[in-house]
């Protein structure tokens, strides 16, 4: 324990002299582990046990050992619920009113979690347990994410003793940008070997435990075990996907219908449940094209095999403490940080990083990559019709408030302290009650401080009541909701929904309404409309504007205002960046790989890339600097003792410039400028066309022509490294030799942008965005 004074007695010697030692800490005896698993982008009625037609037997094992909600909601987005779900405070408490990539200068909308605001690992290292962290982060600002730091927004400058995942929104699952603590690792095993990162997840967290256990079997963990599946891209070994072939052959509408009936048949529902109205952005089954529903059939098998793996990888960790004596005094607590995604748009993607530099992805070509989906090969995600029936019986999804946005799957299991069985609860409970929950079941009293920062009050109210009274009164009767300028409030049965587009202008009229008529919010009584399927505002506007008005007074408590529904211009804010823009920027072999975030810019300008290295006798090959990954990049690289640039147009066209004579032996500089000789058509998705020439020291020894460049981005899971590919191999050429490192020596690689810096702010938003 922190600042305990000395109580011994020291003299001039040992003879004369009483050790003492602090009292160190424990948890309580009977204290039970914690096991904390957020799923991502997973609807309601998405898991087996809640009606969904997927097979997930160890998810459906937790639930027949413990407790289903049917009554849990989110925020809609993921990182402002994860924040809920570890500090117990809402979401614009947290300064996390969305990702932290579109930040703003307000308290509510900073990115930055108060330190004032205590995690639950800060809470419980501190009372004996060990803490772990495992899988997706995204709580960090994002301009703190590179080896410059800030660290103390990392997972262990937030009470997690270990940690290892990734810290942005999303990652590829076959070569993922890890980081080990507070370091970037590269995977185990390659794609060809058998790695994925949900199996590599899984084996860490099972070490983890087993290396503390071993020691002190009976200190309790804390565990957060958040994979980030299912977000995409949706990859999963082949033989998961190919269970499920034909299982989708009917079509989202019918999905729907089915999914419902069973919900009613598990009571997840209740018997009176209607279907939400027809999806005004989703096409009917029944009007596409035979090619349209073969292709999208299939994206649903795959996301169906990637869900089913995942729960596999649940399984492994759960039969681990079983196998350890564990399990059954481990409180687990499994929910998803939203609705299902419709990032996929409404015919889905194979290569998101074409929808980001605005190159449309065709049905003919998509098909043609039907036999690859869910492999290393491509960045899939479903048609937004999936998300929809994903999201049975609700309307709407992920950023939405509607309760398709914002109810989701949360199970609660402890064999040792809930003596219920494969019940079903239906008290209102929100992403910022489980963290006041598992402190008042471990009989944990909130701390007044912690690391000497005064905290803040918990916001949210213990569900413990809940797990032995299955019809005790709900205790958290109001809660606000806002994504994006969407709101929406829960009180006493009644919820009030009052949709935005993202990107529309929001204006003082359009807030000040005094009637129904103006206001724009729908009304729904959940008592008797469990779905929100019957807006019944028309009725009832007086409760409209007394909910409205209960809105804007929870708005004023937790720091919500000034809303902003802007799409473009909020991304374009100014806010911090990891280190200034310049004209030159200096790059050193080995260490970790620069994010994408702090890497050089160099679409659509005149930009040099030289690197000063020494080739021994014999030659040397390797890659020199490569920026970006499969889906579209460059890199610099000797090989076959030839300078090689190569410009791989987001994954549709690799473009090579190789020299015309070797690399000389000994120190010398390599060159490669590249000329701009045309205007960008950003719209049409074509970057500048550009010339191209290398150059040994001063002699130009080869050049070619680019007929177009990337406009806009390198992708969401790109990122730059010098002496080596250490992301995902940008070219062909040696995609069976990563990270095919530089064998000679390298003493600098400088990347010169002379050009006006160029920067698409709508597409960079649709990108940001995909990070949920």
């Amino acid at each position: 324990m922190p600042n305990q004074e000395f109580r011994g007695r020291i003299g001039r010697t040992y003879d004369e002299s009483e050790p003492w030692w602090p009292r160190e800490t424990h948890a309580a005896d009977d204290a039970p582990n914690v096991l904390m698993v957020v799923l991502d982008d997973v609807g309601f009625g998405q898991l087996g046990c809640y009606g969904g037609l997927i097979d997930t037997p160890n998810i459906d094992r937790l639930a027949d050992d413990g407790l289903r909600y049917n009554n849990f909601h989110t925020t809609a987005l993921c990182s402002p619920t994860r924040s809920c779900l570890l500090t117990g405070r809402n979401h614009h408490s947290n300064g996390m009113a969305g990702i932290t990539e579109i930040s703003t200068g307000f308290p509510g909308y900073n990115g930055h979690i108060p330190h004032e605001n205590g995690f639950l690992s800060e809470i419980l290292v501190e009372e004996g347990f060990n803490t772990y962290a495992m899988g997706k982060w995204h709580l960090a600002p994002a301009e703190s994410t590179s080896a410059a730091g800030p660290y103390d927004a990392w997972p262990l400058g937030r009470g997690f003793e270990r940690y290892y995942g990734f810290l942005g929104g999303d990652t590829d699952q076959y070569t993922p940008t890890l980081v080990h603590d507070n370091h970037q690792v590269e995977p185990p095993t390659t794609p060809e070997e058998g790695y994925h990162l949900t199996e590599d997840l899984a084996r860490r967290t099972i070490e983890f435990i087993s290396d503390a256990k071993q020691v002190d079997p009976d200190k309790p963990f804390f565990t957060y075990f958040a994979p980030g599946a299912c977000h995409a891209p949706h990859q999963v070994p082949e033989v998961w996907a190919d269970k499920y072939a034909g299982e989708f052959d009917m079509g989202w509408d019918e999905a729907r219908e089915r999914i419902l009936a069973r919900q009613k048949e598990l009571g997840i529902v209740p018997d009176n449940t209607d279907l939400s109205p027809q999806n005004p952005d989703v096409e009917r089954w029944d009007s596409l094209s035979a090619d349209e529903r073969r292709l999208y059939a299939r994206m649903m098998e795959v996301f169906a095999g990637f869900l089913e793996h995942t729960d596999a990888q649940i399984g492994t960790v759960l039969d681990f403490l079983d196998e350890i004596d564990e399990l059954a005094n481990t409180l687990v607590v499994l929910v998803s940080d939203n609705g299902a995604s419709a990032e996929g748009g409404p015919s889905g993607s194979v290569n998101e990083n074409r929808f980001f530099n605005n190159v449309p992805e065709s049905l003919e070509e998509n098909l043609d990559a039907m036999a690859d989906l869910g492999g290393p090969k491509y960045f899939n995600h479903y048609p937004w019709g999936w998300t929809w029936a994903g999201d049975t019986p609700f309307q709407r999804w992920k950023r939405e408030t509607h309760r398709g946005g914002t109810s989701d799957p949360l199970i609660v299991s402890w064999p040792e302290g809930i003596e219920s069985r494969g019940e079903i609860r239906s008290q209102f409970v929100h992403a910022i009650d489980v963290m006041p929950t598992i402190l008042d079941v471990l009989g944990i009293d909130a701390p007044d401080e912690v690391k000497g920062y005064a905290q803040s009050p918990i916001e949210g109210t213990s569900f413990a009541y809940t797990l032995e009274e299955p019809d005790a009164p709900e205790r958290h009767t109001t809660q606000y909701f806002e994504m994006f300028a969407y709101r929406a409030i829960y009180h006493d049965g009644w919820r009030a929904v009052n949709p935005w587009r993202l990107g529309d202008e929001i204006t003082a009229t359009d807030l000040s309404a005094t009637t129904i008529e103006e206001s724009g919010w729908e009304l729904y009584d959940l008592r008797a409309d469990f779905s929100e399927a019957h807006d019944v505002a028309a009725e009832n506007p007086e409760k409209v504007l007394e909910l409205a008005q209960m809105w804007w007074t929870e708005a004023g408590k937790y720091d919500v205002l000034p809303l902003d529904g802007r799409g473009v211009q909020r991304f374009a804010e100014p806010r911090p960046q990891p280190g200034k823009e310049r004209e030159r920027y200096v790059y050193y072999p080995g260490g970790q790989h620069i994010p994408e975030n702090a890497a050089v810019r160099v679409f659509n300008r005149n930009h040099s890339i030289t690197a000063d290295i020494r080739v021994p006798v014999g030659g040397a090959e390797g890659v020199l600097l490569a920026h970006g990954a499969r889906s579209g990049g460059y890199s610099l690289y000797v090989k076959d003792n030839h300078l090689r640039y190569v410009h791989n147009y987001v994954g549709v066209e690799e473009y090579e410039i190789v020299a015309d004579d070797p690399v000389p032996e000994g120190d010398i500089s390599v060159r490669m400028e590249l000329e701009v000789t045309g205007e960008p058509d950003i719209e049409n998705g074509r970057g500048v066309p550009a010339t191209v020439r290398l150059y040994y020291d001063d002699d130009q020894v080869g050049g070619g022509d680019l007929p177009t460049t990337i406009p806009i981005t390198m992708g969401l899971t790109a990122g730059l490294s010098c002496g080596r590919d250490a992301v995902n191999a940008v070219s062909d050429d040696y995609r069976d030799r990563l990270p095919f490192e530089f064998t000679g020596d390298i003493e600098r690689v400088v990347v010169d942008v002379s050009g006006e810096s160029f920067v698409h702010e709508a597409s960079e938003l649709d990108q940001i965005m995909a990070r949920e």
